[in-house]
């Protein structure tokens, strides 16, 4: 298949319709990228010679035109001459020319409809281009993280995975029972001196209370003597 076919076969293709019904878009993605890059590779070659054969074209497009020019005035030389006889031996040799001229014109013309086409194309090539690189890079992308997130999941059913949490949980119960032991050392220490605390405040009380009994004894024996 020629550049051009594939070009135009490429510019035509719906790349969406493409990539959803491939099993693997990245994959797909890429080898389409690849493709477009080296069509288009080849097409700027191809364009590049049409360029070139244009240039040869013309040159002897304006070759023929000044040759069939000059047998018209060698015809009407021969006529100014009384020789009519060369003037229509140059008029064959003009028409020979003229006939080459209309070729190259007709030459001319195809090649610059096929530069206009291989532009056209050749621009919607390098926008499908364009828009196939960032698909690629958004596929990659998605298919980074789809691979990360599988990742995770196995790793979050993984019967190992779920017994390191379980030991997670054993130790962590450990840990609350060694804690809640050191806290009733410190619940029996705290009662302690709540005790000893409450035997100052007895012993406070009873001088308290003694102090009082006296005060009160006291008083009654000064009423008696009166």
């Amino acid at each position: 298949m020629s550049a051009f076919n594939r070009l135009s076969d490429i510019v035509n293709a719906n790349l969406n319709s493409i990539l959803e019904q491939a099993e693997d878009p990245e994959k797909i993605v890429r080898m389409i990228t690849s493709e477009m890059q080296d069509t288009l590779v080849e097409v700027r070659s191809s364009s590049a010679r049409h360029l070139a054969d244009k240039r040869k074209l013309e040159k002897q497009l304006r070759h023929i035109r000044a040759e069939s020019l000059g047998w018209e005035r060698k015809a009407e030389l021969a006529i100014d001459r009384g020789r009519d006889d060369l003037a229509k031996a140059a008029l064959r040799e003009k028409s020979f020319v003229d006939q080459a001229q209309t070729q190259a014109e007709s030459d001319l013309i195809n090649i610059d409809v096929t530069l206009e086409k291989l532009r056209t194309d050749t621009e919607s090539l390098e926008e499908k281009l364009r828009q196939a690189k960032a698909r690629q890079k958004a596929l990659i992308l998605r298919g980074q993280t789809a691979k990360s997130r599988i990742k995770v999941q196995r790793q979050l059913h993984d019967v190992s995975f779920d017994d390191a949490f379980s030991r997670f949980d054993s130790y962590e119960r450990k840990l609350d029972e060694l804690e809640g032991e050191v806290e009733s050392f410190s619940l029996g220490n705290l009662t302690l001196s709540a005790e000893i605390e409450d035997l100052k405040d007895a012993e406070f009380l009873s001088s308290e209370l003694e102090a009082l009994k006296n005060k009160m004894q006291q008083g009654n024996h000064s009423a008696t003597e009166r």
